[in-house]
């Protein structure tokens, strides 16, 4: 089991190139299931949740390869409509595979879902989309089995959902009649799978907004997609360049996915300037404290939350983070009260006292995110900290130590025998 060893107190600078996201590839991935063909995917991250996700798609009967950044995925031979346990429970973006699965086949298995151990996260509405467009659900020994012709419906979601709109936007676009999906996610993960859709033949109108109208068709054709730039990661190295940089530039990002993160760092003092598809930040003087709220886009995302708090520690003032997405992430407070952050916790707000001196301590990742907020505490506590089970940040991050190496970062990664 890796870790990290991160010697704190080097000044960041430069440029990294954002990957792409996976939270876009993923469904992505997914949607290649809904009809035979050859498809390839450009700009596809390397990292754990992806190459798990191809061995869930292996288990259909496709065949994937991953070379560079280029994923080719065939899926004419696909005859087996099941996702297992020992893969599904490795991350809950598997259960994207259940969309396709029944649209293509009439029927599928696939186990609950596991992932990061923070949250309640159900499956609830994913199933209640199903339900809607006319599909039978039962529960049998951990899996979900779901069966029907489907047809199209009018379903608004109780609550606004990334992965059951894109689960519910994948069954329909085959389904029989119109569909129409209210109270969608808008996130550009969405709008990047509805393109796609789109491209293959689908009929969908209303990518952005919270109205989704699916015009069923009969037959797709396979297409190539590039995924777009990993907003979260874009997120997490400005985050970093205000906390320990210089100067520091993204590149390779689109700027109009980070209204909100950006909105924020320039309220903290932080100049932000923006050219095309890069994005530099440079820290003036102070960092002013700044509270956040979570929301979905286009508010501030969840998925950053633990980044921002790392860098209130250094704030000249207190500040608050309140968690309206997911009440109880906040597996990062303890790690960073370890290495000398003072946080407050009560129900869904964090109170960050600041400024603080970080001392190094030996730290745990815990999920995807809290590990990024602890690798940019290291970088600015004083000594050097070992970050163990990095296999999390693995599953988020591409090659995480070397774009932070990049950019004049201590950063190592070592075996770790424990």
């Amino acid at each position: 089991m890796d870790k990290f060893i991160i010697e704190g107190g080097h000044e960041l600078s430069g440029t990294v190139q954002i990957s792409g996201a996976k939270n876009a590839a993923l469904p992505l991935m997914a949607a290649t299931l809904l009809w035979p063909g050859n498809y390839k995917l450009r700009r596809v991250p390397a990292l754990r949740d992806t190459a798990t996700f191809a061995k869930v798609l292996e288990t259909t009967g496709a065949v994937v390869s991953l070379q560079s950044d280029v994923m080719r995925i065939d899926t004419r031979n696909c005859d087996n409509a099941e996702a297992p346990y020992e893969l599904v429970k490795q991350m809950r973006a598997s259960f994207y595979v259940l969309g396709p699965l029944l649209a293509r086949f009439g029927r599928c298995k696939v186990s609950m879902p596991g992932g990061c151990n923070w949250g309640p996260r159900p499956i609830d509405l994913h199933l209640r989309v199903m339900e809607a467009l006319g599909a039978r659900i039962e529960l049998e020994s951990g899996y979900i089995i779901a069966t029907g012709s489907l047809k199209g419906a009018d379903y608004t979601f109780p609550i606004s959902s990334v992965g059951a709109t894109g689960n519910g936007l994948m069954a329909a676009v085959l389904a029989q009649g119109v569909t129409v999906l209210g109270n969608a996610a808008i996130e550009p993960e969405i709008v990047g799978l509805g393109d796609f859709l789109n491209s293959l033949g689908a009929r969908i109108a209303g990518l952005g907004t919270r109205t989704l109208t699916i015009t069923g068709v009969d037959e797709l054709q396979a297409a190539d997609v590039t995924v777009i730039p990993d907003r979260i990661e874009a997120g997490t190295f400005l985050i970093a360049g205000a906390m320990a940089g210089r100067e520091v530039t993204i590149s390779g990002a689109d700027p109009s996915h980070l209204g909100s993160v950006i909105d924020h760092l320039r309220q903290a003092g932080v100049t932000v300037d923006i050219a095309d598809s890069a994005v530099t930040v440079s820290r003036p003087g102070a960092i002013a404290p700044v509270d956040i709220t979570t929301a979905p886009y286009p508010g501030y995302p969840t998925d950053l939350q633990a980044q921002w708090m790392a860098l209130m520690t250094q704030a000249a003032g207190p500040s608050s983070v309140h968690e309206e997405v997911y009440h109880d992430r906040f597996a990062h407070v303890p790690e960073l009260t370890r290495l000398g952050a003072r946080i407050s916790l009560k129900g869904n707000v964090a109170r960050i006292s600041a400024p603080t001196a970080l001392i190094a301590a030996p730290v745990m990742s815990t999920d995807i995110r809290a590990s990024a907020a602890i690798v940019l505490a290291a970088l600015v506590a004083e000594g050097s900290t070992e970050i163990s089970r990095v296999y999390h940040i693995d599953r988020g991050y591409e090659a995480i130590e070397q774009k932070i190496a990049q950019l004049g970062g201590a950063i190592t990664r070592v075996s770790d025998p424990a």
